[in-house]
């Protein structure tokens, strides 16, 4: 029934095949079925060499590594300890009442797949954080239903930290869902191979962090160019207009670093090339923007319209997405479109070479990866299949080799310090020079709050380059007094993101200029920081310049981020574990080690409730008053600035 073999633990029984593996330091490996065990990796980084400890008799077994430990039951349910001795998971137990037990794979009659369901004991006190962004007002998920699945502005990254020392990947692309009951923990996937996720055990979030970053990649170093000021909108609709807008960046000396091209800059989509009657001269234009310290970002879509110059080949080469029913059209916008599989390697390799001659070459070293779920007109994954399966089965890994696409494309061409801009990730995308947003959200204060919860949510998932479209996507008047209180809110927020960068489709929105190509889409109304008025200004610049001032202590956060897997935005309880009353606050995160920030998420709101975390004393950045942590404080928060912390003595150039 048990055996051992090259540091790996089996259990076989009946027709089940169970493995357990140490997969880095304190961590085990989990993989069970009941056909072949596949060795794909997924989400993961090949294991490095270990020495488990392995125990066998006639009762259990045990695979001990470092701080953590399984035992496995002679009736086959599992047990995990940390180093304590304490439980950190269990299996629920096949009784005969009940008749199911923890794994279940129930076979689909004639193939060869499973309808998964992983059922865990559930503490109803425990705390779970993490599992990528959804847009719900939920920090602590103890007692939601998560989807796993992508779609525009929401990113399934199945990793969840617990506050009894645990962190658990569901190492499994398959489309399915996660229920993190008070009286049980469900993970499940109505089709697919095998059970495989990856559990390890640590005394602090930090540990557990740093763990799941050595196991599934750490970001590179962000690039000075990413950590300044990013202009953006839907959408600059020529080479002319483009330039002009940052010409006067430069004019009224406010700090820019980043400027981007959104989408339909192309004649079809699937061609991946400027329309030369907009942008005449690409490369003339990178040359100017380079010469004022700005770096140019193009959007680029997975999307193939049946009209692009590629389509045809990519038909007959089999680098777009099939589907098993139904017409080829898996996208409709301005035509019908089908998807490039990105988990194709040639097709990847077949991409890359019409982005580098038509952008790269041009001195283009930055993209967005737009649209990159995929976005699907029809969310029914049993009828898509891509080059390594159905979509049921692997369609959540879409993003991150969306991503590898361009990363390797750069690396290969001695590019270092790569980041990208995408809509989506998956486990590991970060690897890949991943900056996810998330995505186009309406332009209200409710949705704002949610933002704050998904990017701390997003940190934790081990996604440490993250933003948002400051002011949100969709709408928002820039003569609205309402709309322009919002996005001053939303733009000092956004100073203390780890990007930061302003995108929107404003109104009032204008005609289409043209009946082809990049004229054919209208485009949102002016969106840079002198568009809503003289004291939304004022104050947009004034932030403008506070983060060039933190560039070097942002800096410091991202080679943390390289170094580690250290996320630089971060809830409290990152910093303060010992602090329960950490663990519950949701509206308010350390920017770094040293400085909290308290954003202001209501409108009207000219102070706020903050919580200072107990171990440290704490200085209000603009007024150095100090206060003892452990207590809560009623701050001031003029429109004009977001309310900001100290901790310990640190020395910040807020002011």
């Amino acid at each position: 029934m048990f055996r051992s073999e090259n540091s790996r633990l089996i259990r076989e029984y009946d027709h089940e095949q169970l493995w357990i593996e140490p997969w880095g330091d304190h961590a085990l490996r989990v993989r069970a079925s009941f056909s072949a065990i596949s060795e794909e990796d997924w989400a993961l980084l090949p294991a490095p060499p270990s020495k488990p400890i392995i125990a066998i008799d006639s009762d259990c077994a045990t695979i001990t590594n470092g701080k953590i430990k399984a035992v496995i039951a002679r009736s086959g349910q599992m047990t995990f300890y940390n180093q304590k001795g304490q439980i950190l998971l269990r299996e629920s137990e096949h009784t005969y009442q009940l008749k199911y037990g923890g794994r279940e794979l129930i076979a689909h009659p004639g193939s060869s797949d499973f309808n998964l369901t992983l059922r865990l004991e559930s503490d109803p006190t425990e705390k779970l954080y993490g599992m990528g962004q959804y847009q719900q007002p939920f920090l602590n998920l103890k007692g939601c239903q998560v989807e796993l699945t992508h779609r525009n502005s929401q990113s399934s990254v199945p990793f969840v930290m617990s506050d009894l020392g645990y962190g658990f990947l569901w190492n499994n692309p398959a489309i399915g869902r996660a229920h993190f009951n008070l009286n049980i923990t469900e993970w499940s996937a109505p089709s697919t191979k095998q059970l495989d996720y990856w559990i390890t055990a640590g005394d602090k979030p930090a540990d557990i962090e740093e763990a799941y970053a050595s196991v599934t990649g750490k970001v590179p170093m962000m690039p000075d160019y990413g950590m300044g000021f990013w202009q953006c909108k839907l959408r600059y609709r020529n080479q002319e207009e483009l330039l002009e807008v940052a010409r006067e960046y430069k004019r009224r000396n406010l700090p820019l670093s980043v400027i981007v091209i959104d989408f339909f800059h192309w004649t079809n989509q699937g061609d991946w090339k400027f329309d030369p009657e907009y942008w005449p001269d690409p490369k003339k234009m990178v040359e100017e923007l380079n010469e004022m310290g700005i770096e140019l970002m193009v959007s680029v879509w997975p999307t193939v319209q049946t009209e692009s110059d590629n389509y045809q080949e990519m038909l007959e080469r089999g680098y777009l997405l099939r589907s098993d029913r139904g017409v080829r059209t898996q996208f409709q916008f301005l035509g019908q479109n089908a998807i490039f599989d990105a988990t194709n390697p040639e097709a990847r390799r077949y991409l890359w070479r019409i982005i580098k001659k038509n952008y790269y070459d041009h001195g283009i070293k930055m993209f967005w990866l737009d649209e990159a779920e995929p976005e699907l007109t029809v969310y029914d994954h049993d009828i898509y299949r891509y080059h390594i399966g159905s979509s049921k089965q692997v369609g959540n890994i879409y993003p991150a080799r969306y991503s590898q696409t361009f990363y390797e494309g750069m690396e290969a061409e001695g590019q270092t310090n790569i980041i990208n801009l995408v809509r989506t990730a998956w486990a590991g995308s970060q690897r890949f020079g991943a900056l996810v947003w998330s995505g186009d959200i309406a332009s209200t204060f409710e949705v704002f709050r949610y933002q704050v919860v998904a990017g701390l949510n997003m940190a934790i998932a081990g996604i440490p380059w993250w933003t948002t479209d400051i002011g949100g996507f969709h709408g928002g008047d820039p003569d609205d007094p309402s709309f322009r209180e919002l996005i001053v809110r939303w733009f000092q927020y956004g100073v203390f993101c780890p990007v930061f960068r302003l995108h929107g489709d404003r109104k009032p929105w204008n005609a289409p200029v043209g009946t082809s190509g990049g004229g054919l889409c209208p485009s949102g109304g002016p969106n840079e920081v002198w568009s809503y008025g003289e004291e939304a200004y004022e104050i947009m610049a004034s932030h403008l310049h506070l983060r060039e001032r933190l560039r070097p202590y942002l800096t410091e956060l991202m080679q943390q981020a390289h170094n580690k897997g250290t996320p630089p935005m971060r809830p409290l309880f990152y910093d303060f574990p010992e602090d329960k009353k950490a663990w519950d606050v949701d509206d308010q995160y350390m920017f770094g080690p040293d400085l909290l920030v308290a954003p202001v998420l209501y409108e009207g709101a000219r102070s706020r409730s903050v919580y200072l975390p107990a171990g440290s004393v704490w200085t209000d950045a603009y007024i150095g008053i100090s206060y003892e942590g452990g207590t809560t404080i009623t701050a001031d928060a003029p429109l004009e600035r977001i309310p900001l912390f100290l901790r310990d003595g640190a020395k910040l150039p807020i002011r």
